[in-house]
């Protein structure tokens, strides 16, 4: 465990973002009803006041999303999810000209056209299982695509997932995948193991545990714990008060080879990077 040895970049629109050392994603929700109140927003400028500090406080990645994925929630159309996400990517890239933009969405319409209004990087939690056409989209775009494992979909994730290994059964997802996004010329790759879509908290710490494993394919990981189920219930406590396990959670998935860390507390996920760099530097 430790730095990782393996260099990778990625590129969009003419420019590029390291991964030599790991970056931070936060989290800014378009929608009502996302788990965490903190990372939701309702008007332009709320959007623009959010990125603004953000970026400020060290984000690498803006994560911008229209429709909740928490289990059980409710599925929107791809016309409303572009109602909701387009202004808010318009916006951030108006204001904040050099930021680097992820379009959260499952549906590939939302993904071409969130992509052609100035997102970067396609963050598809469904793995392309929601929307079939999303690989080729992916392909076609030629941007950064990260490949969530889901187990089901939000509506109905949590209800009874099993697994006899999940890494072992991850990697495989992964694998085949992988592949398949090749064959639609997709070649920038991040996986995101998927805690909390589709698995139990033993299947996610088991995940956390293994989670260097999932980089011996090649690719850049993605962590995205913030906050999660998983971490409330060992506290026994909700979202609001799961930030201090968030950061011990964050800083095990960077031991554990970890690139990318999406987050809804940016500040403290920046300063726990900087610890990280600073013990694998010394």
């Amino acid at each position: 465990m430790g730095e990782l040895t393996t260099f990778f970049e990625l590129s969009f629109h003419g420019r590029r973002l390291s991964l030599e050392h790991p970056r931070v994603m936060g989290i800014l929700n378009v929608t009502p009803d996302s788990f965490h109140d903190g990372s939701r927003v309702s008007s332009m400028q709320e959007v623009i006041d959010r990125a603004g500090t953000m970026l400020e406080q060290g984000a690498d990645i803006l994560d911008i999303g229209g429709q909740s994925t928490r289990p059980g929630a409710t599925r929107i159309s791809a016309v409303e999810e572009l109602e909701r996400v387009l202004p808010g990517i318009t916006a951030v890239r108006k204001n904040f000209p050099q930021s680097t933009i992820s379009i959260d969405t499952f549906y590939a319409e939302v993904a071409a056209e969130s992509c052609r209004n100035g997102a970067d990087i396609i963050n598809d939690i469904s793995g392309g299982t929601i929307d079939s056409g999303m690989f080729a989209t992916a392909g076609a775009l030629g941007l950064p695509y990260i490949l969530t494992h889901i187990q089901g979909e939000p509506q109905t994730m949590q209800l009874q997932p099993a697994y006899e290994d999940a890494t072992g059964e991850i990697v495989n997802y992964f694998t085949h995948n992988i592949q398949r996004l090749q064959a639609n010329g997709v070649e920038q790759i991040v996986l995101d193991p998927g805690f909390g879509f589709g698995k139990l908290a033993a299947h996610n710490l088991q995940i956390l545990r293994n989670l260097h494993v999932f980089s011996t394919l090649g690719y850049p990981v993605l962590a995205g714990l913030s906050r999660k189920k998983t971490l409330q219930t060992i506290i026994h406590s909700d979202a609001a008060h799961a930030l201090n396990i968030t950061t011990s959670a964050n800083t095990i998935a960077l031991l554990h080879g970890a690139s990318i860390l999406r987050v809804h507390d940016v500040k403290e996920a920046v300063e726990t990077v900087a610890l990280f760099r600073a013990m694998a530097e010394a």
